[in-house]
């Protein structure tokens, strides 16, 4: 009988206790685009639902041109939550808005599937990518934007630390609440 391993993971996966997030290249994103998720999936060790790339089409589209203008933002872009149990079911999406900024600021966007919700997932997937981009001098703050409404962000932000800076109007979200926290250093504490 033939044992079945996921692949092992590349340096471009960020782990977790119960979570990986693998890089998704902007040829990864292309091929999610073009149908191949089967094929993605195996690249990446996981099974990779038709609601997820429905839901996703988007978010890989816009990150596909991000990289292709800038390959450099690469790394800071598209993660899928992948729970490392079963069949490796991804459970959502995590990413940076883009590289850091002129002032060392990056923005954190996440988002799970309805069922996965509840099981403390995000608020692993974000720590664990604000550990992996801590190691990187050029960051110095976190920024969360989350819509009034949404009780689980907030409450995750919240429980993270981070703090209300402000407020903005985004054309496709419409009201945000705007959140910081400064990026911790090995030698800050």
């Amino acid at each position: 009988m033939e044992v079945r391993y996921p692949p092992p993971m590349s340096l471009d996966t960020i782990s977790s206790e119960r979570l990986d997030l693998p890089l998704l290249s902007a040829g990864l994103m292309e091929a999610l685009l073009d149908g191949k998720a089967g094929e993605v999936g195996r690249a990446i060790g996981a099974t990779i639902s038709p609601s997820w790339l429905k839901d996703n089409a988007w978010l890989l589209a816009r990150r596909a041109r991000q990289v292709r203008v800038n390959p450099a933002s690469e790394p800071w872009l598209l993660r899928p939550i992948v729970v490392r149990r079963g069949a490796r079911p991804v459970a959502g999406t995590i990413n940076f808005h883009g590289a850091p900024d002129e002032r060392g600021m990056v923005e954190v966007g996440y988002v799970l599937l309805p069922r996965f919700r509840g099981r403390g997932y995000a608020i692993e997937a974000v720590r664990a990518l604000l550990a992996w981009a801590e190691r990187d001098p050029q960051v110095t703050v976190f920024r969360a934007s989350v819509s009034p409404n949404n009780e689980r962000s907030l409450h995750l932000v919240g429980k993270l630390g981070f703090e209300r800076v402000g407020e903005q109007m985004d054309p496709e979200d419409g009201l945000e609440l705007v959140f910081e926290l400064p990026a911790k250093r090995s030698s800050d504490s």
